[in-house]
């Protein structure tokens, strides 16, 4: 079974998001996860649509390292982003994870991207599960 996890923080509005636009779209043996920062994140992505979730640093440690795709804004990979949440071993777990990651180039106060064209949070949205779904139909032709 594929594994895709959906990491937000503070009050999980985008990993809302984003788990309201994916989990029409793929199959029903790929499992869907909630990892957030804190407990209301994951609360409200589970209701959003997860089949389950878990909270905080070593939840989401232990729980990327099963997962075959990671989805999320650009800070879960910058330690102290997201008004703090993001430990650096938050950080080091996502980026070390064998999953494909992919991110939202969501510009933050704290650095910005330089040549990434600033999108809409819709716009990026979009652009993630398009990216998300081709991977997925890629990953069924190869079984």
């Amino acid at each position: 079974m594929e594994t895709i996890a959906v990491i937000d923080g503070m009050g999980g509005g985008i990993g809302i998001q984003i788990i309201s636009r994916i989990k029409g779209l793929i199959r029903e043996d790929i499992e869907i996860i909630a990892l957030g920062t804190n407990g209301v994140a994951t609360e409200r992505m589970i209701k959003a649509g997860a089949k389950r979730g878990a909270s905080g640093e070593n939840a989401i440690r232990l729980s990327v390292r099963n997962a075959d795709f990671i989805l999320g804004p650009v800070g879960i990979v910058i330690a102290n982003s997201m008004m703090g949440e993001i430990s650096s071993a938050m950080a080091e777990a996502i980026l070390s994870s064998p999953a494909e990651r992919i991110l939202l180039p969501l510009q933050n106060e704290h650095f910005t991207l330089a040549g990434v064209e600033v999108l809409s949070l819709a716009k990026a949205l979009e652009g993630a599960v398009e990216i998300l779904v081709s991977r997925l139909k890629g990953t069924e032709k190869e079984k």
